[in-house]
């Protein structure tokens, strides 16, 4: 009987060694280092088609500059993410935590879709799909289903159907008989991607590649799995909240800065057109500790609202917490309020929550914090129909954000009168009253 042959492989990097380690030399993690086998089976994998010439070199003024149109999906919202749809022999990763909507997303896709798709599942059998299906109002008769975790079944069966649209649910539950390592391990992650990546090129084939991950809430598997693929969605979400957030971390056909925004309801995921409307209340214009912000995610501007809540601090230490903003960045908006205006916070419990549970990077959120919690701070309620836009320095100077002129067009289409900005910003014409402000300073002087 032949040896097995095995090797030890880093759960997070991906990195070979020949014997058991504590520490990855590569990574710098502890206890991520397992023992797999890396006996070969003889059994060939898919045939690639003859006429391919993936491995035959040409001149590159021979190479055809003619682009492939992108296959539109139905789904405003993925195709924004996407960059304008889908590219035809593209490798798309989908991450999210379980129970969040990845694989409702993904078989809605294929429901959607006006062309054949194939939709694979490795953990629901034919039935709880079909039953989940049943829910969703569209419904598509080229939608194939498939429960199989072969990797060459799975492209044997798709070079057979020859669809347009591939989905695999998911990667951990794959397994490819060029390795004996047991599903979900580094080496048969890597070694199916490695599979689907080159049939996807070679057939010009998209893709679609569920991933699940891992409690630190990175994608679970080696790291190289993120750098093989040729798109990275992040779909994110709280149990407690409807609303379900798509984001690119990778995208080498767009931009890595769209944000797509789904509501999840009883029928399945239902594309959110206007989140300004949504991420807005209207019960709460007529209490302090609440302004409203003048966004922009990618080219998608929202309005958002910041509700700050400042109060005397119980214990000893006072508490900061945000939900939806960094706290870093809180805790240096309260150091330029508390030095350059001369409020006293450094005794104060400072909470504060962007409504509706999203997270927004934008610096243009810092002079609405900022006003939410000096009207907080102050029992003073900001005047309805204002809205904030503006970066705030160190010294507590405004500095102007990017693409004013959108900004103000969403503030204007949602009714509101008064958009506030920093002095230096360019200003378009338009119905908006435009206030331009010097420092932090002028922002007290305004409203408080």
């Amino acid at each position: 009987m032949a040896k097995v042959k095995t090797a030890f492989f880093c759960k997070n990097c991906g990195t070979q060694y020949s014997k058991w380690q504590g520490q990855c030399h590569a990574c710098k993690e502890w206890n991520t280092i397992a023992e797999e086998i890396l006996q070969k089976s003889k059994t060939e994998p898919w045939q690639a088609p003859k006429e391919s010439l993936a491995s035959i070199p040409i001149p590159i003024e021979e190479v055809s500059e003619s682009q492939q149109a992108r296959l539109a999906t139905k789904d405003a919202e993925l195709d924004r993410v996407l960059g304008g749809g889908v590219v035809p022999g593209s490798l798309v990763l989908l991450a999210g935590e379980p129970g969040v909507g990845k694989s409702t997303l993904l078989l809605q896709l294929a429901l959607e879709v006006d062309y054949p798709a194939l939709y694979v599942s490795g953990e629901e059998s034919l039935t709880q799909i079909k039953l989940r299906s049943n829910r969703m109002s569209s419904g598509n008769s080229q939608c194939y289903l498939l429960n199989e975790a072969n990797v060459e079944n799975i492209l044997a069966q798709a070079q057979k159907l020859k669809p347009k649209l591939l989905i695999v649910d998911s990667i951990q539950t794959l397994q490819t008989n060029l390795i004996d390592s047991g599903a979900g391990s580094v080496s048969q992650v890597r070694e199916s991607t490695s599979l689907l990546q080159r049939f996807a090129k070679q057939v010009n084939l998209p893709i679609f590649v569920v991933g699940h991950i891992t409690k630190d809430g990175m994608i679970a598997g080696p790291k190289i799995l993120e750098h093989m693929v040729d798109v990275v969605l992040h779909f994110e979400g709280d149990r407690n909240y409807m609303y379900r957030i798509l984001r690119t971390p990778k995208n080498r056909f767009g931009s890595t800065s769209e944000l797509g925004i789904y509501e999840m309801e009883s029928k399945g995921l239902r594309v959110v057109d206007n989140p300004s409307e949504l991420l807005i209340s209207s019960t709460s214009r007529n209490q302090s500790g609440h302004a409203i912000a003048a966004t922009l995610e990618g080219m998608r501007p929202m309005l958002i609202e910041c509700q700050a809540l400042v109060s005397s601090a119980v214990y000893g230490t006072p508490q900061r917490s945000t939900t939806g903003f960094n706290v870093k960045r809180l805790n240096m908006l309260l150091a330029v309020l508390e030095k350059r205006v001369g409020f006293k916070l450094g005794e104060k419990d400072v909470f504060l929550n962007l409504a509706g549970g999203i997270r927004i990077e934008d610096p243009a959120l810092d002079l609405a914090v900022a006003a939410a919690i000096l009207s907080s701070s102050l029992d003073v309620v900001i005047p309805e129909k204002y809205c904030f836009a503006a970066e705030v320095g160190l010294s507590g100077e405004l500095r102007n954000v990017p693409r004013v002129e959108q900004r103000m067009q969403e503030a204007e289409k949602l009714g509101f009168k008064t958009l506030i900005v920093a002095q230096k910003s360019k200003l378009p014409a338009s119905k908006l009253e435009v206030i331009a402000l010097d420092n932090i300073r002028g922002l007290v002087e305004l409203l408080f």
